[in-house]
């Protein structure tokens, strides 16, 4: 199944949510951000590639008419406002279509719809997904390939990533660094650390063991752990 990887920028929680809802509909939809303004959205952009961007124009800081302009390479756009008026702006900077709240899941659904088939035609099959992630540190930026990356631990305002080879203090934050690893091969499995699953040498009460690293199981993410493993929690410590 082909997945096209949306991000959510709206200043509103609850239009924030409804969004995330709807999305929730089409399992090729995976959300990659929840942004509450511009300025986040902007980083994300910057790091990595999106498909579908959900749009509110009346933010603070940054609008988004204007923060649409500042995007060199646009993916397809679905303005989601309360302002009818802003429409023909929208679409004179080629939105894919302008959603006003409370935006009907009908509605929504057409909007979507129209997206990937955009996508599709403008070659978007073609596209290999990267399997690499960049890393800068210490003035210097490295390409670290998904299966080389054992597990990630946030560390103040930095990430510690640890590779076969070595372990790098990345200069982004925690929640960045999650944003740009695929939930298909990486795990949150503690407040502090995500894990490279296929990595994974074995699991002994609460700590998971990959090689020689040893990383704790927080309980608020234990039961999600092991249903993505195909496990019982019960089961798991009785072994």
């Amino acid at each position: 199944m082909r997945q096209y990887k949306c991000l959510i920028v709206d200043d509103e929680p609850i239009a924030r949510e409804i969004i995330e809802t709807f999305c929730s509909h089409y399992p090729s939809l995976r959300i990659i951000g929840l942004c509450e303004n511009a300025i986040e959205a902007k980083q994300i952009l910057l790091e990595q590639t999106v498909d579908i961007l959900f749009l509110d124009i009346d933010m603070p800081e940054l609008d988004g008419i204007s923060f649409l302009k500042t995007i060199k390479i646009s993916p397809q756009v679905i303005f989601t406002t309360a302002y009818k008026e802003f429409a023909l702006d929208a679409f004179e900077l080629s939105a894919c279509d302008y959603l006003l709240k409370p935006i009907p899941l009908n509605r929504f659904m057409v909007a979507v719809e129209k997206a990937m088939e955009r996508l599709q035609q403008t070659g978007f099959n073609s596209e290999k997904p990267d399997d690499f992630v960049f890393i800068k540190t210490q003035g210097k930026i490295f390409k670290v390939a998904f299966d080389d990356l054992l597990y990630a631990e946030a560390s103040g305002k930095k990430v510690k990533v640890v590779t076969g080879d070595e372990t790098l203090l990345a200069s982004l934050s925690f929640t960045a660094l999650e944003l740009l690893l695929p939930q298909a091969l990486f795990l949150r499995v503690h407040r502090s650390f995500i894990i490279n699953k296929s990595r994974i040498s074995y699991l002994e009460g609460n700590r998971i063991f990959i090689g020689k690293h040893e990383i704790p199981i927080g309980e608020f993410y234990r039961e999600s752990l092991f249903k993505t493993l195909g496990l019982t929690s019960s089961g798991a410590e009785n072994k």
